[in-house]
């Protein structure tokens, strides 16, 4: 069977063969559940959809057919459980492959999926039922989250209908031992493309999460990404490293894959140890890989064996900026280029290293085509190569069908982040002459100290390539006679002691390495640095910490 990424789009390409535009087709009731999965399943129903494994040597796999199947039954229940078209569900199903059938279940009976991370506090939970007015919440059956979940609805006048898979649980309702007493095909329900269909709370590196609204177009933005980006093969096996609560989920794990034909490789496991997920590449063939930078960078200074990635043709990663040293030990045990790329939870790939391309270590790539993208100063006007700016997306003569519509509720946000016809990412970057472009960081991140503007990425690219250095952040510290000092947050390899001998070889390390003004003038040894739950360095808590020395 063809991939039905032929049917959804035109891709066109330059003199040179390279991507450079893209045209996607769809009815008005688009519907992924139907026209992808369903489409897929009555044409190939033995077709691989998930391969499912745990860190403890259980396995599962499940085909389009299953998908289908498993999708219109827990959607007939949904139903029968009072859940209608409009209602905000969220799922906080880990790694379960239960979230793949329940996610396009709620896409299926028209309700709005909303998925969120298994690490969420109680405090974190309530806030997302009572912002969001979330109907109900289906959870993964460890205890500990369940009593979390029960303790936030509890202080709520709204209370959600609770639901769980694989064990019963007080006060849930089970939903995957319920499924067969329903049919396996659901009638269609109508939908249209303007509905709502999924809502993202961004990360919240500063202030609360905001609620991204997509509609039901959303899921064909990441074609892009699969085919040119993750460069996925038909009926091969992708691998993306996310929980599915992280916007990466539906970026490499379930829209642009099914779409292209490949299936998804769905490791489970609670704390992530290198030689373990190279064991699943090199046991399951695992043909495409996709990883947050912060796995790139614990495998590169643990050590990779070159055999795992053996089966793996194509390597990728988003999520923050990924230092060119950390590429350079990947590809020299691997022979692998890492691609990286750039996007947020409110859009689907940004920029990337696409197929066809001669990637540049350090650069996120070039625009995906899908958006008009532009680099302007703090006045909103463009910037010429060599000149840092904010990333943007033009939308004075297209909104892109892929960008979410609104943040909910917030008109704050709207206002702050939809203005002169530019929908402003917050992130700074830089291009040259040849239109690649370079991660620079937030714009609330960058440092200005004795009149220089110093971006974080830029000296923890240098830092990173000590052998001491396991991770590190960069920020701003006040300081009345520079204006800010440069602040180098380490976290340390094993065997290295954290002393002032190895500070000041930090320091020299950094000043031999990149202009003297960039070198770290604070430094300070940490266990680990605060991150959100996709794994971003939280780079407002650092200054926070140092605020209240």
């Amino acid at each position: 069977m063809e991939p039905l990424f032929h049917k959804f789009c035109t891709a066109s390409f330059d003199e040179n063969g390279q991507f450079s535009g893209l045209e996607l087709h769809y009815e008005d009731n688009f519907n992924f559940g139907y026209d992808v999965v369903d489409a897929i399943a009555d044409e190939e129903p033995q077709k691989r959809a998930v391969q499912w494994c745990d860190e403890f040597g259980n396995e599962k796999m499940l085909t389009f057919g299953d998908i289908s199947r498993l999708s219109s039954q827990a959607g007939a229940f949904l139903l029968a459980q009072g859940i209608r078209k409009g209602d905000r569900v969220m799922v906080m199903l880990k790694r379960h492959y239960e979230y793949w059938y329940i996610a396009v279940a709620l896409h299926k009976i028209g309700a709005v999926l909303v998925p969120a991370t298994h690490m969420l506090r109680v405090h974190d939970i309530t806030y997302r039922i009572q912002a969001a007015d979330i109907k109900a919440i289906i959870a993964a059956e460890s205890m500990d989250l369940c009593d979390r979940i029960r303790e936030a609805a509890a202080e709520v006048a709204q209370k959600p209908m609770l639901y769980t898979v694989r064990e019963e649980r007080e006060g849930y309702v089970r939903i995957d031992d319920k499924l067969d007493s329903y049919p396996e095909r659901l009638a269609r329900i109508p939908t249209t493309i303007s509905d709502e269909f999924l809502i993202y709370f961004t990360s919240g590196t500063t202030g609360n999460p905001k609620m991204a609204k997509h509609i039901y177009s959303y899921p064909l933005g990441h074609m892009v990404a699969a085919e040119y980006w993750h460069c996925v093969q038909n009926d091969g096996l992708h691998l993306t490293v996310a929980d599915t609560g992280w916007a990466k989920c539906s970026w490499g794990k379930i829209y642009g894959q099914w779409l292209c034909g490949t299936a998804v490789m769905v490791y489970e496991f609670e704390r992530f140890h290198a030689e373990q997920m190279m064991q699943v590449l090199e046991k399951y063939q695992v043909t495409t890989f996709c990883a947050p930078p912060t796995l790139y960078r614990l495998m590169a200074k643990t050590g990779i064996r070159r055999e795992a990635f053996a089966s793996v043709k194509h390597a990728s990663t988003a999520g923050e900026a990924l230092q060119e040293e950390i590429i350079r030990l990947f590809y020299d045990a691997t022979g692998l280029e890492i691609m990286e790329g750039f996007g947020q939870s409110e859009t689907t790939l940004i920029i990337g290293n696409f197929a066809g391309m001669h990637p540049k270590r350090g650069s996120m790539g070039k625009p995906n085509p899908l958006y008009h993208v532009v680099l302007v100063d703090e006045n909103d006007n463009p910037v010429k190569a060599g000149e840092q700016g904010e990333i943007c997306i033009d939308t004075r003569e297209r909104m892109p069908e892929t960008l979410c519509i609104c943040y909910i509720n917030n008109d704050d946000a709207n206002e702050r982040y939809w203005r002169n016809g530019l929908y402003h990412t917050g992130d700074t970057a830089w291009y040259d002459e040849d239109g690649y472009y370079y991660y620079i960081g937030r714009v609330d991140d960058v440092i200005k100290s004795s009149g220089y503007r110093i971006g974080p990425f830029e000296v923890e690219s240098v830092l990173i390539q000590h052998p001491a250095v396991l991770e590190c952040a960069i920020t701003g510290v006040p300081d009345e006679e520079r204006g800010y000092l440069v602040k180098a947050t380490v976290v340390l390899c094993n065997g290295y002691e954290p002393t002032e001998e190895l500070k000041k070889e930090l320091q020299t390390f950094v000043k031999e390495r990149t202009a003297p003004y960039k070198y770290p003038r604070i430094i300070a040894f940490t266990n680990a640095l605060p991150k959100t739950t996709s794994g971003k360095i939280m780079y407002n808590v650092l200054r926070a910490q140092d605020a209240k020395k």
